[in-house]
Parts: structure tokens; C-alpha cells; sequence
């Protein structure tokens, strides 16, 4: 979803939303067993199985990940579980709950130019949120998540200059509600309420008292609370029209308002749509940037941004292309001074183009395209390191996507994906940024169905060895070869 999303997602939607919906189980229960193996020692195996039985549901899955990768002290390993639980004894009304666990060690050997060989990254994390969705009728719907978060992090020995392990513990509480409402067929009102709590603590038994009593323990207390308005309209038809706003308390740093306008018009007769959007979001500093950034004075960044494009379908819908414009002013950027500092890194403006392809010109062939121009710089001298129309740092000018995938006699299914990077900047604490190099990529990948319950898969990263850094002094990977099996039961 391009452009802020406070308004209805709040903290942290700053400039856009990804959603991501946890799967639910319906029909009969299945389960699917699979692995892969490849290279850089990468062993990755999981599970997963769905299903409804009476009035409950369930979705289950669970996954284990082991790499080496290619440097000393870059090793993987991580553990994952979810679990999704439902009851639903009517059509109106379903009482659940989602449970997550996730443990992973990760080895840190820093940058090239500055490498740890020991240097290790602990990190557990558990939720339970339970939840409710009730629609009592077919104009009014309700939903509910209450959740608790625990997380805890131990940086081990902490090679950063520090003497000894560092310890964090993160606990977050959040109660979400929302509900739909459908006056009239032409009219939908969202509202809701938003809380959130957030303590956090950090040991530093690494901390000198040579200059007097210093804290060794650190903590943070975070609380927001919000609410929300939004209508949705859909006076003429074709028309949508969307206007809501918000406003959050946050314990620390008092209010935040954010609002938000959208539409979208739709010509039948040439298949053609016009959309915009104006809003504004924010990110609150998180509990990481003020303890670890050691600076508890941060204010939360804001943005204001806007949005127009044109989406045009052709061929009986068989392509679709869109153009969009957009804009937004970002102030009180969070960054950090490299210093083992954060701090707020004054303003910054973004803009450009994306333009977007999908074409299907036959039912098992289909291609995909994007093109991104971004414009990126400092609008301001907050930052010494980053003066006044610099550009943002690791920020692509141009970044180009494509891929086609296609499906041979019903069982082998075959994807080819490209992607292109240039005109990027690496910051350079002090002095001016310096370029950084473009780069581009071809992956493959490929699934045979042996039959509906076994199938073989397998994928080449990197098919051409590009040497190259997303981040400076941080190689990517080289080539590299997996693949594995498949079986649904």
C-alpha cells in the first residue's frame, strides 16, 4: 500500500504498508513435510499443516534454517514456529489465537574492512495474540487483538570495544480494535482504538567507573494510546473516495495527528483508472534506538507525502500497466552518527516514478516488470555528515525488475527473475559520501509435480556470480545452488 498509512496502521507507517495475512484453515486437513540443501552449507526443512474439523480451525507450521554463508563468523541458524487456532460455532462470530516462536543465533563478522571472528547475536522471541472476529450483521463488523510480545537479545562477547556480553529484554503489550460500519450501501465508517505498552532494558556490565557511579542497567518505558476515524465513499459508480484521521499519545513525547485523503475513479469504457492520494505518517523512536543509541531525547520522524498514477488494463485484461508519481517530505529523520550515537538527522525530500507491467498473453506464461526513479537527498544541515542536497544514503536512482515464469504440461513450473541497481551513495562519517558500485543479478528457479503429493524444486541465486554489496563492505553472496522435495499428504 504506497504512500503514510498512519492513519489506520499507525506507528512505523511511515511511507507505505506491506500486509501480511496469517493463514486460516479451511476444508480438509492436509500437511505438507519439505527440505533443501545447497551450498554455503545451507540446510533448510519445514513443515506445515491446515485444516477445519467441526467448528475449529487450525494452521500449524514450523521451520529450520542452518547456513554457513560465505565469510568466517557468518553462520545462521534459526528455529520458527506459528500456530493459528480457531472456533467459530456460528458464521457471525470466530474467537482465536496466533502463536509465534522463533530462536536464532547468528554470527556478526562486521564489515570487511573490520572483521570479528567471534562476535555472536542471540536472539528469542515469543507471541501469544488472541483474537476476535464477530460480524453480527451484514452492515456492522468487529475485530479484536489483545498481544503480548517477549523478546530478549544477548550480544556475545560484544566485540564492539566493549568488555563482556550485552543483555536486552523487550516485553510489548498491544490492544487493537477495529470495526466496520455500513450505513447506507454508498457509505463504510472504520474507527477504532490503539494501545501500546513497551518496556525494555538493557544490561552494560562493560560500563567503567573510573569517572564515578555509572548505570549499569538501562531501561525504557513506552505507552501509546490512539484512536482512529475513517469513511469510505462510494457516492457515483466507479468513484471511491477515502478520508479518515488520528490521533496518538505517547507518554513520552505528547500527540501525534495524522490524516489521510485518497480516490480512485474507474473509466468501463476503456479500462482505464486514476488514482491519488495525500497523508501524512510518522515513526516514533523505537526502544533499540533510544537505549542502544543511547539518547532518550529523540523525536519521532514525520512525513508528508502524495500520490498520483493511472493503472490502464488491455487485451481482455490479459495486461496491465501503471504509472504513479509520488512525493514525500520527511523530517526529524532517525539515523546514526557513527558514533555509537542516534540522533534526529534533520530533513529529507524523496520523489519519482514507478512504472509497473503484467502481461499474461497466454493462460501459462506470464511476465512481470518495474521500473523505479528516485530522487533522494538531505533538505537541511542537521546531519555535518550529510550537508544540504546530498543524496540518502544506499538510495537507487534507477532500479529495474523483471521475471517470467511458465508452466510446462501442467507440472513443471520454470521462473526466471533479473534485477538492476545503479546510482547509489555510501555515507562516509566526516566527509562526503562516495559512490558506490551498480550492480545486477538473474535468478532461476524451477518445480516439477511428480504427482499431487511429491514434488522435486530447485533454484540457481546469482546465476551470473555478480560481485557486489547492497551495503558497503558487506558482500552479497556468489552463486549458489539449492534444491529440495516436497510432500503433501
Amino acid at each position: 500500500m504506497r504512500g503514510p498509512q498512519s492513519t489506520l496502521y499507525g506507528p512505523r507507517a511511515l511511507a507505505g504498508v506491506i500486509q501480511i495475512f496469517t493463514k486460516q484453515g479451511t476444508g480438509t486437513p492436509g500437511a505438507t513435510v519439505a527440505a533443501e540443501g545447497g551450498s554455503y552449507d545451507t540446510f533448510r526443512e519445514w513443515t506445515q499443516s491446515d485444516g477445519k474439523i467441526g467448528d475449529f480451525d487450525y494452521s500449524v507450521g514450523a521451520s529450520r534454517l542452518d547456513t554457513d554463508n560465505t565469510r568466517p563468523n557468518n553462520n545462521y541458524r534459526n528455529t520458527a514456529a506459528i500456530t493459528d487456532l480457531g472456533w467459530s460455532p456460528n458464521e457471525q462470530l470466530r474467537i482465536g489465537s496466533l502463536f509465534t516462536y522463533s530462536v536464532s543465533d547468528s554470527g556478526n563478522p562486521n564489515t570487511i574492512f573490520d572483521p570479528r571472528p567471534i562476535d555472536h547475536f542471540l536472539t528469542e522471541r515469543w507471541l501469544v495474540g488472541p483474537h476476535i472476529d464477530w460480524k453480527p450483521t451484514e452492515w456492522w463488523n468487529h475485530k479484536l487483538i489483545v498481544s503480548y510480545d517477549h523478546e530478549r537479545q544477548i550480544n556475545d562477547p560484544n566485540q564492539d570495544g566493549f568488555v563482556g556480553p550485552t543483555r536486552a529484554l523487550f516485553e510489548r503489550t498491544q490492544v487493537d480494535y477495529q470495526n466496520d460500519l455500513r450505513p447506507t450501501s454508498w457509505l463504510t465508517l472504520t474507527s477504532g482504538f490503539f494501545y501500546s505498552r513497551v518496556n525494555a532494558g538493557q544490561e552494560r556490565p562493560f560500563v567503567l567507573q573510573i569517572f564515578g557511579p555509572q548505570p549499569t542497567f538501562v531501561s525504557d518505558h513506552t505507552e501509546e494510546v490512539a484512536g482512529f476515524l475513517q469513511a469510505t465513499l462510494t457516492p457515483i459508480e466507479n468513484l471511491i473516495f477515502v478520508a479518515g484521521g488520528r490521533f496518538d499519545h505517547f507518554n513520552q513525547f505528547g500527540g501525534v495527528w495524522t490524516y489521510r485523503v485518497a480516490g480512485s475513479y474507474r473509466i468501463d469504457r476503456t479500462n482505464t483508472t486514476f488514482h491519488s492520494s495525500v497523508a501524512t505518517g510518522f515513526s516514533p523512536p523505537s526502544s533499540q534506538d533510544k537505549i542502544f543509541g543511547n539518547n532518550f531525547g529523540l523525536k519521532p520522524e514525520h512525513d508528508l507525502g502524495w500520490d498520483i498514477g493511472i493503472r490502464q488494463d488491455l487485451w481482455q485484461n490479459r495486461v496491465a500497466f501503471g504509472l504513479t508519481y509520488f512525493h514525500n517530505d520527511l523530517s526529524n529523520a532517525i539515523g546514526s552518527n557513527g558514533l555509537f550515537q542516534t540522533l534526529n538527522l534533520g530533513a529529507a525530500e524523496t520523489q519519482g516514478l514507478e512504472a509497473e507491467l503484467r502481461a499474461q498473453p497466454i493462460a501459462n506464461l506470464i511476465f512481470t516488470a518495474s521500473y523505479t526513479y528516485l530522487e533522494a537527498e538531505k533538505t537541511d544541515d542537521s546531519d555535518i555528515s550529510q550537508p544540504t542536497g546530498s543524496r540518502l544514503p544506499r538510495r537507487p536512482r534507477n532500479e529495474v525488475y523483471v521475471s517470467a515464469s511458465y508452466l510446462w504440461w501442467k507440472k513443471l513450473r520454470t521462473v526466471v527473475e533479473a534485477k538492476f541497481v545503479n546510482a547509489r551513495e555510501e555515507l562516509n562519517f566526516g566527509a562526503a559520501n562516495f559512490d558506490i558500485e551498480d550492480y545486477s543479478f538473474v535468478n532461476i528457479a524451477a518445480e516439477y509435480e511428480v504427482n499431487p503429493h511429491l514434488s522435486i524444486f530447485g533454484r540457481i541465486d546469482n546465476l551470473a556470480n555478480e560481485h557486489y554489496s547492497e551495503v558497503f563492505g558487506f558482500p552479497a553472496l556468489g552463486r549458489a545452488a539449492y534444491g529440495g522435495v516436497k510432500v503433501r499428504f
